[in-house]
């Protein structure tokens, strides 16, 4: 217990130290996960390296860079205009629009990522061009697609419910569904609210959005290139369940050599900043996992005597690590513990298993999780900052607050 005790605070000293410096936190976290890499597990570097997310890795890069080359020669702007038509031009709508669109996408079986890629770059941009709050934009993507993550036909409910079988437990998809679809939809409207989506009834967009070059022949082939590789990776990975980095990275490299001016300069746009601080602070949390940290904290919990307050510790351990690690991995580690105690309580089963779900996956907005990270990535660079920090700020607070109300909501009442 003592070794899972110093790598959670050198964690937090990662996060201090780049809290009070000018210094990227992903670079003191590769340090330090090879620091204790080696010194409590006796693990080389190589083997450290084998929590680097690679898959997050590729999505971040591959997504970024293909829509990059869209935004060169004017893909995108067709996108968003495309979508202004689509709401009247009354932006009010756009929010909710992107909302319905992410859990249209993952209630019909795409994982969230994946949904995620699809809606959040335009979104982004659409919100940048009509001065819409990128932060809200961002978190109705996200929460959007959270909300049609545990449909029965979705990944997130086929692992949950699977559990639940395995336990011998009597499952109910559609009450894990609409438990998740509600709790979304009420933090989306709460978003929605807070952060300015009244002001927006009545503004009526009438600017077309521009094209990033000019309007002739050959950008025009490129750009009705682009979004036919863009509907290709849609179709992919949406029909087809192919993984989102792999296909966007090989769109990209087919749009490199296709649209070879559109692609010039697209590389800088890659927030490559983004994906150090990301991969550095995932990695040093794949290590933690690796040690066993999770699993001997959720063990602790689950030894607990009083049902309730177990239940409500495994809410916020799912809801805490999920920040900073996949969420489908960890539905099948904290689900799994609450079942001892499940099966010698009063407690609600599908109430319980429905609260450490929900607090295990809305902490997506999280920008170290492959969610947030993609919203950050596909902003402007003048605002990815910002963004950054304001999705840290949320995710800090969600993370404290909605494990206790899924607590309270499902299990209390």
């Amino acid at each position: 217990m003592q070794a899972h005790v110093i790598a959670v605070a050198a964690l937090a000293l990662v996060f201090l130290i780049a809290t009070v410096r000018p210094v990227n936190m992903g670079l003191l976290a590769f340090a330090a996960a090879f620091a204790i890499g080696a010194g409590l597990m006796g693990a080389s570097p190589k083997e450290v390296l084998s929590s680097f997310p690679g898959d997050l890795f590729v999505t971040l890069v591959g997504v970024t860079f293909l829509f990059a080359v869209a935004e060169r020669n004017g893909a995108v702007a067709w996108l968003v205009a495309g979508l202004s038509r689509l709401v009247g031009n009354r932006a009010v709508m756009m929010p909710w629009v992107v909302f319905v669109a992410g859990a249209i996408l993952t209630g019909f079986g795409a994982l969230g990522p994946a949904a995620v890629a699809i809606v959040a770059p335009v979104a982004l941009r659409f919100a940048t061009q009509h001065h819409i709050s990128r932060l809200m934009m961002g978190l109705m993507v996200i929460h959007g697609a959270q909300a049609g993550g545990f449909s029965p036909t979705s990944v997130y409910g086929g692992i949950t419910n699977g559990v639940i079988a395995k336990a011998g437990l009597a499952a109910d998809p559609l009450y894990l569904f609409l438990a998740s679809l509600s709790f979304n939809a009420l933090l989306a409207v709460a978003v929605f609210l807070a952060l300015g989506g009244l002001k927006l009834r009545g503004k009526v967009q009438t600017a077309e959005p521009q094209a990033t070059l000019d309007e002739n022949a050959e950008f025009g082939r490129e750009r009705v290139l682009t979004l036919a590789v863009l509907a290709g990776v849609g179709i992919a990975t949406l029909g087809f369940n192919a993984d989102i980095g792999v296909v966007s990275m090989g769109a990209a490299a087919f749009l490199t050599v296709a649209a070879p001016r559109s692609q010039k300069g697209a590389v800088d746009k890659v927030s490559w900043s983004t994906v150090l601080l990301i991969a550095g602070v995932v990695t040093y949390v794949g290590l933690l996992q690796r040690m066993g940290t999770v699993t001997a904290a959720g063990e602790l919990i689950a030894g607990i005597g009083a049902p309730l307050l177990g239940a409500l510790l495994l809410c916020y351990l799912g809801g805490v690590v999920s920040a900073f690690a996949s969420s489908t991995a960890l539905l099948g580690i904290i689900v799994p513990l609450a079942l001892p105690f499940l099966q010698n309580s009063d407690l609600s089963a599908m109430g319980t298993i429905a609260a450490i779900a929900i607090s295990t996956t809305i902490v997506d907005t999280s920008p170290f999780s492959t969610n947030g990270a993609l919203v950050v990535a596909n902003a402007p660079e003048e605002g990815r900052d910002r963004l950054f920090r304001q999705l840290l700020g949320y995710s800090a607070l969600i993370t404290l607050a909605g494990p206790l109300l899924a607590w309270a909501v499902f299990i209390l009442v």
